[in-house]
């Protein structure tokens, strides 16, 4: 009986070790921004984000769908994780602004997808005013040529948020902004969805970045993208019943949403500030 208590206790501190061991956290510079980062039991990376302590993305699922492949959502590993800081003051060449702060601290987590032997990198920066993360793939032999049928970034709010918004359309951008809250968004997209020449919604819930929010708080919220080089560009696809955004990338004429080969990286998505919405595009 001691020896069944002794190898239960042995099992259970592994548990409680592993588990550790797949967390990671990082602050912004000014220690107001929190960042968390796990692996679930499942193997799907994991992030979330709090401002003073306060809940501000709830934990919120991180992945790639791929065509005719088993995908790069699950079945992974942390096997590295390296924190870095950085701080400068750049100039541009025309602007609002005469000099742009590029001060963050980063996280760089890499995922060993150990079932495929396929490896991914996921690099967090974190702002006084901000979140911004990629999706980097390293060359290796099991992840060359791949093809991307989704990107499924999420992105869970706490509550019912208003959102001014515009509805998801991969041809235009040309309609009104609607002021709603999140919950009413699905009644009404087709009031929202005024007449165009050239005009593909893509869902009854699906709004365009920028895409800004007020909570009941006065916490403002912009989703948005960055660094849109050789990807496609995102959109939001809302589950109402949750509250939860997640990406919906822009499709070609195949309804294929982006063509890679390693090394390569995705855009740069996330909670964003003027400054860093700079920085993120250089």
């Amino acid at each position: 009986m001691n020896k069944l208590t002794f190898k239960l206790a042995c099992f259970f501190l592994s548990l409680l070790v592993s588990s550790v061991a797949m967390a990671e956290s990082i602050t912004s510079p000014n220690g107001l921004l929190k960042l968390n980062f796990s692996v679930n039991g499942k193997g799907e990376p994991v992030y979330e984000l709090s401002y003073k302590g306060k809940e501000v993305i709830k934990p919120s699922k991180l992945g790639l769908e791929l065509k005719d492949d088993p995908g790069l959502m699950d079945g992974f590993t942390l096997i590295d994780a390296k924190t870095s800081s950085f701080d400068e003051t750049w100039k541009p060449v025309w602007g609002e602004v005469k000099q742009i702060r590029n001060n963050y601290n980063e996280l760089a987590v890499t995922l060993d997808q150990k079932a495929l032997d396929r490896k991914m990198l996921i690099r967090f920066r974190l702002y006084d005013d901000g979140l911004g993360f990629r999706y980097e793939f390293p060359q290796q032999k099991n992840l060359n040529y791949f093809v991307i049928k989704e990107e499924h970034s999420q992105f869970a709010m706490t509550g019912d948020h208003t959102a001014f918004w515009i509805p998801g359309d991969y041809d235009t951008q040309e309609y009104d902004y609607t002021r709603s809250k999140l919950s009413e968004i699905r009644g009404l997209m087709k009031t929202a969805v005024t007449p165009n020449a050239s005009q593909t919604p893509f869902s009854p819930t699906g709004v365009q970045t920028a895409l800004q929010m007020k909570t009941d708080d006065g916490l403002y919220i912009n989703l948005h993208e960055a660094a849109l080089v050789d990807y496609s560009c995102m959109h939001l696809n809302l589950d109402d019943k949750n509250f939860v955004f997640e990406s919906w990338l822009t499709p070609d004429a195949q309804g294929d949403k982006g063509y890679m080969q390693t090394p390569c990286q995705s855009t740069s998505n996330g909670l964003t500030s003027r400054d860093m919405a700079y920085n993120h595009g250089q």
